[in-house]
């Protein structure tokens, strides 16, 4: 395939991947507090399979190989949606993970949520595998600032007992 004719997944796998690991989170952080996350939370165990499960479906699709019904517009902004439910444990108010369990939820789902992307890659639509894994790059980010968080909330409660 020519670097033109994967212009299209790439660009696809970069704005999904962005507003799946940026946009979604962010929106739920400036907004947390509105009942309407409170009516959409899922516990993280019920969350992270059904969101990991559904973003490797569509990345993989974009292979070729098995393409789903209806168009992949519509399949991308499912993906966007169910990102909700991936994201809620971690920012969110209900069901909100601890901080060590936030750690762990985001440390397992990076590799998770980059498989898709190294099987693009394999199947020769390097741009769309490379755009994925550079776009999700956030969701480390919000792994190493939930850590210093942990970190640091650890910190001053022990200087605090300590006195």
């Amino acid at each position: 395939m020519t670097g033109h004719a994967m212009a299209g997944p790439a660009w696809t796998m970069a704005v999904t991947g962005l507003s799946v690991s940026a946009l979604v989170p962010g929106v739920i952080r400036a907004t947390r507090r509105h009942p309407v996350w409170w009516r959409l939370s899922l516990p993280a165990g019920a969350a992270l399979p059904f969101f990991l499960v559904l973003h490797a479906a569509v990345t993989l699709a974009h292979t070729g190989a098995a393409r789903p019904p209806g168009p992949m517009a519509w399949w991308e902004a499912a993906v966007v949606v169910a990102a909700v439910w991936f994201w809620l444990p971690v920012v969110g108010t209900r069901h909100r993970l601890t901080d060590p369990g936030r750690c762990l939820y985001l440390y397992l789902s990076m590799p998770l949520l980059d498989l898709p992307a190294v099987g693009l890659i394999a199947a020769g639509e390097d741009a769309a595998g490379l755009s994925m894994v550079v776009s999700m790059l956030p969701v480390g980010l919000a792994a190493l600032t939930v850590t210093w968080r942990w970190i640091h909330a650890e910190e001053t409660r022990e200087l605090r007992r300590t006195g």
